[in-house]
């Protein structure tokens, strides 16, 4: 069992020990909050990747005067001689209907809104049909009809995400370094402190290894307690947005992040930050040490 090495520098006394742990909880705090939104990013690109398939969808809006089966027959017509789609599906409106309620819920919907009439098309393996050239030569024969290409804005989504994936994860990276400085500014000042009680102890034969322990164990304790107090608010702070995501009942609800492991990370968030102060700490204290006549 390691002997536990006695405080003798009575760092506990001096300015840095009062606020340095509030500093930590900050870190802490924005810290997992980042990492939280880096989850729930890399959570959101993946669903999207797995929801494209080799679709399209065709929408025709009403217009006057035109009985809107005869168009949809019409439609299914020219759909049928096209090489490539495997299925032509019309959907119903009543499910068309239900996807809107979905973002402006339910009964929200105006009677009298001109919804078009969506018919989804799969394509067969390995064939895709080009949406604007598919969009012109229905239109040379049914008017107010246009193609949308899913994967398109799918991909543009998922660009999007891995872009703000990346400014997360820039942020948190951020953060540490800010921890680093931190900690190197507050070593410094806590020597220059002590000055006078370092150079006794070098009098009397403690190493520089003995003296920057002090500042190590230090260092560790208040990144402990302050990360402590950190991750209780992100916590809450994650629970409270949970709760309100899940009383909107709208897919632009953030997916807070539920699994075990996903906690867990989150969790040695205060862990790391106690074992980057202490290891900043021992090194900048050897140097700053070296530097003692």
């Amino acid at each position: 069992m390691a002997r536990r090495i006695p405080a003798v520098v009575p760092l506990g006394r001096d300015a840095p020990s009062r606020f340095l742990p509030w500093i930590f909880a900050l870190m802490v705090y924005l810290a997992v909050l980042s990492l939280t939104g880096v989850l729930i990013l890399h959570a959101a690109v993946e669903r999207w990747q797995r929801g494209e398939v080799d679709t399209l969808t065709v929408q025709m809006m009403p217009v006057e005067g035109v009985s809107e089966e005869t168009r949809i027959v019409r439609l299914q017509e020219i759909l049928a001689d096209i090489e490539g789609i495997s299925r032509i599906r019309v959907v119903p409106h009543a499910e068309s209907t239900s996807l809107i309620e979905q973002w402006l819920g339910e009964g929200n919907l105006p009677a009298d809104l001109p919804l078009p009439r969506l018919v989804d098309l799969e394509l067969e393996t390995g064939h895709r049909l080009d949406a604007e050239s598919l969009t012109l030569r229905l239109q040379a024969s049914l008017a107010d009809v246009t193609v949308d290409d899913a994967k398109l804005w799918l991909d543009r989504l998922a660009d999007l995400g891995r872009s703000l994936e990346l400014l997360a994860l820039a942020v948190v990276v951020l953060i540490g370094l800010t921890v680093v400085a931190t900690v190197v500014f507050t070593t410094r000042m806590g020597i220059s402190i002590h000055r006078n009680v370092i150079e006794l102890l070098h009098l009397i034969g403690a190493r520089d290894g003995y003296v920057a322990a002090q500042f190590q164990r230090q260092a560790m304790i208040l990144g402990l307690r302050g990360g402590t107090i950190g991750i209780v608010f992100a916590v809450a702070t994650l629970y409270g947005l949970r709760h309100v995501a899940k009383r909107l009942e709208t897919p632009l609800a953030p997916d807070i992040p539920v699994e075990h492991w996903a906690w867990a990370l989150l969790a040695a968030v205060p862990i790391a930050t106690a074992a980057i102060a202490m290891v900043t700490a021992r090194l900048t204290a050897l140097r700053e040490l070296a530097k003692l006549p």
